[in-house]
């Protein structure tokens, strides 16, 4: 079916069926000019211009990274007597008992018995002395070879010194089907 304003492409008759020359709709039209016009400001604003190229936004992102990891990365600051006094605040365990079961227990136990990861109740040792500032540390750089996280960045500083106060509270707790020793012992 051929409108009157429909124009035949001469040559173009197969088995029958002619094929017209219609015009691509307006919009169709602006649509496409736009696409242009947008292409052409793009590559002048990212390629010679002020925008930020990939590059430079992951140079911005990262830079973000380290300043958070730097302004709220645990540290060990304190000795291991104030670190000790800290940890005997009943709000602190409650909070280093709920981080631990979100984060560490699918490793090493709700009852810190040992699974994947060791047993933290006994007195044998595999990183560190098994006193805060050795539990501060292993929780906040993690054991990457072994499979265990480094938790600094993710895990606030008052939030290590929970999870770590939570563990040395533990030890010596005796679970049910405790993981057999593995470290050297610490008396």
């Amino acid at each position: 079916m051929s409108n009157e304003t429909d124009k035949e492409i001469a040559g173009h008759d197969y088995d029958g069926i002619k094929e017209y020359d219609n015009p691509l709709p307006g919009w169709w039209l602006m649509t496409f000019y736009g696409t242009i016009i947008f292409a052409f400001i793009y590559v002048i604003h990212y390629e010679s211009g002020s925008g930020n190229t990939l590059k430079k936004d992951l140079e911005i992102a990262m830079a973000q990274i380290e300043s958070v990891k730097t302004s709220t990365g645990p540290k060990v600051l304190d000795s291991e007597d104030v670190l000790l006094e800290k940890a005997k605040d009943p709000k602190l365990l409650v909070v280093g008992a709920e981080n631990y079961q979100s984060k560490c227990a699918s490793c090493h136990g709700a009852e810190l018995q040992g699974m994947i990861g060791p047993n933290l109740t006994d007195d044998f040792w595999i990183h560190g002395k098994g006193n805060m500032t050795d539990i501060i540390t292993t929780v906040r750089t993690g054991v990457p070879e072994k499979g265990m996280p480094p938790w600094e960045g993710i895990l606030k500083n008052e939030e290590v010194l929970a999870v770590a106060s939570f563990i040395h509270s533990k030890h010596g707790s005796k679970p049910a089907n405790p993981k057999e020793p593995q470290g050297q012992k610490v008396e």
